[in-house]
């Protein structure tokens, strides 16, 4: 979909780099611009995040390179970078430098905190960020500590998809106008925008900004309960009809303790009754018993066990890739097949592109 766009990512950490590959898995050409020396990822191997780009290796900080990487930059469509605010503008790779080359880039940048406000140049990390948007707020039971997915909430929900968005509307923006932007993707913006479908709530009385009290994070139809063997299973049978079917296959049709499926005082007793009765018996028993019906329960399944899931599996969602486990691009298109490219070594290509350059002049 994506083809004939080229990007040109910066080298950086987490949610920049995934942008980048989603970028790429929709068919964009990718250059990543790597460091010398080894990756500076702290959580090891990127590779997979390098998948269906190709690397230069430049030192930003050499006049030579410099000149080298803004010339890359001139012949681009996109940029994505996720250094501090004011980093690039000291590299000489600002935005004001870059337009000033290239009036049609769209100039994606990833922060968590955003390019101005008074945190823009302090530290943080995925959960700081959602802590502080609100998003954190509603990601765990009453009387808990919040806890959420390590980087989905924050950095590739609320920050590599809205930079995603960003770049793909300012590149529709400069095919028709001619003139680029700047894409302020803060994790900060993203994760409370992310927050609208539940704020839409409010009118209805379905959210309260009391933890447990909620239309979703409160009900006994709307959790995890734990099984006899350890594994845990997910309810959330939402709409009346599917409540129903729930008590139907749980055997409590006409109970009255679960007569008010809205009743929020009668919660916290329906939920202490439904984990006895789920804490009876293993995953693979309630599992059997759920399948195929729309009583909205599914088995917690690890990312091994979803890549050997028939309806997973079907799809393809999971592959392994020379012997590890990667997902496959998303969403998918009509008539194309959702395959997963390689990764370069860092500084594969490097002649290749600088040769390129020479030819484009």
């Amino acid at each position: 979909m994506l083809h004939g766009i080229r990007i040109i990512e910066i080298e950086g950490l987490g949610p920049g780099p995934f942008a980048a590959m989603m970028l790429a898995d929709l068919g964009a050409e990718v250059i990543v611009i790597h460091r010398p020396g080894p990756a500076p990822d702290i959580t090891g191997d990127r590779s997979l995040l390098d998948r269906g780009k190709r690397s230069i290796t430049l030192d930003l900080k050499d006049r030579g390179d410099l000149a080298r990487a803004r010339a890359l930059i001139a012949r681009a469509d996109g940029l994505i970078e996720g250094f501090r605010p004011g980093v690039m503008e000291r590299l000489g790779l600002g935005p004001e430098t870059c337009h000033a080359d290239n009036p049609k880039l769209v100039y994606g940048r990833m922060t968590g905190w955003g390019q101005d406000g008074p945190r823009a140049q302090t530290a943080g990390h995925d959960y700081n960020y959602i802590a502080t948007s609100g998003a954190f707020w509603y990601t765990s039971l009453p009387g808990t500590p919040p806890l959420a997915p390590a980087t989905l909430v924050g950095d590739i929900g609320g920050g590599a998809l809205y930079l995603v968005a960003g770049m793909l509307a300012g590149l529709l923006n400069a095919a028709r106008t001619g003139k680029g932007t700047v894409v302020d993707a803060a994790i900060v913006d993203g994760s409370a925008h992310m927050m609208a479908l539940l704020m839409a709530m409010q009118p209805s009385g379905n959210l309260s900004m009391t933890r447990g009290q909620s239309l979703l994070d409160g009900p006994h139809w709307s959790r995890c309960y734990a099984c006899a063997d350890g594994r845990h299973l997910s309810v959330q049978c939402l709409e009346p009809k599917f409540y129903a079917i729930f008590l139907d296959l749980m055997g409590l049709t006409g109970d009255p303790g679960f007569a008010d499926q809205f009743d929020r005082a009668r919660w916290p007793a329906q939920t202490e009754r439904l984990a006895r009765i789920f804490a009876a018996e293993p995953a693979s028993h309630w599992e059997a018993l759920f399948a195929g019906s729309d009583a909205c329960v599914a088995r917690v399944l690890s990312p091994d066990e979803a890549a050997a899931e028939p309806h997973m599996a079907a799809r393809a969602t999971w592959q392994h890739v020379d012997g590890a486990l990667q997902p496959a691009p998303a969403p998918r298109f009509d008539g194309r097949q959702a395959n997963i490219a390689g990764a370069p070594r860092r500084g594969q290509h490097t002649d290749e592109i600088l040769a390129e350059l020479t030819r484009e002049g």
